[in-house]
């Protein structure tokens, strides 16, 4: 579908990947981009930018916001978090907030806005999903279990969507040059460059999205058994 003209609904909008994408869409011509955060006094104003608070760990908030967006054609499930939690070790409150967020939070906004989609003749979801759905590493397993249930949920909805005619898009990619991943020593993809291949797949009706050579290689690795998938990647994470 086209952007131009479209009206959009950002999740986590008020920072890093999801400010990004607030202006990308205003940049290609989106009429309204709804841009959602739990406090909207951190959202920048604009043009064309409607400030909208939305905590997707909310389930009235995100039905609340359905109801105030009603006009919403496309839906980009950006916000999430990393508490940097082990699974077997780390504090399970914390291991329930990066599922709470990460995986109910664009379940619950896909549930609430899934008919504001289909009456406004279909739109597209679009997903920010990461690699980490298809690997893990120490001290990361919360944020990649709760990333692994984003990608299935991806699958799931495109699926369970596909006869409103709302198309579904997942977007991988590895680190991206925001304040989550700051102190990290790898390369990082820019935030402009994720986000443009990710409205690239909207427009196009690509299904899913390897933003970066960290995200094509640990797909690529996914048909090995997983002793020779975590050596080749561990290899690779030294190397890096």
């Amino acid at each position: 579908m086209r952007l131009q003209g479209a009206v959009v609904l950002v999740t986590g909008a008020n920072r890093g990947i999801g400010a990004e994408f607030v202006a990308r869409l205003r940049e290609r011509g989106a009429a309204k981009v709804y841009a959602a955060a739990r406090d909207v006094r951190t959202v920048q104003a604009a043009d064309g930018v409607h400030p909208i608070e939305l905590d997707v760990t909310d389930p009235r908030q995100v039905e609340d916001a359905a109801r105030a967006a009603g006009d919403v054609q496309v839906l980009v499930n950006n916000a999430g978090i990393s508490t940097g939690t082990a699974l077997v070790t780390g504090d399970e409150a914390a291991i329930r907030r990066e599922m709470d967020t990460n995986f109910y939070g664009p379940l619950l906004t896909t549930r609430a806005f899934a008919p504001v989609l289909r009456a406004n003749g279909g739109g597209a979801v679009l997903n920010v999903v990461s690699a980490l759905s298809w690997f893990t590493a120490p001290g990361s397993g919360a944020y990649a279990a709760s990333k692994a249930a984003a990608w299935m949920l991806t699958d799931s909805t495109r699926l369970e969507l596909a006869a409103q005619g709302t198309h579904v898009v997942g977007v991988h990619m590895g680190l991206v040059d925001t304040d989550m991943a700051r102190g990290l020593q790898a390369p990082k993809i820019a935030p402009s460059v994720l986000v443009g291949a990710a409205l690239d797949a909207v427009e196009s009706g690509a299904q899913e999205v390897l933003a970066d050579d960290w995200a094509r290689f640990v797909k690529a690795g996914l048909p090995l058994d997983p002793e020779q998938r975590y050596d080749r990647l561990f290899s690779a994470l030294g190397a890096r």
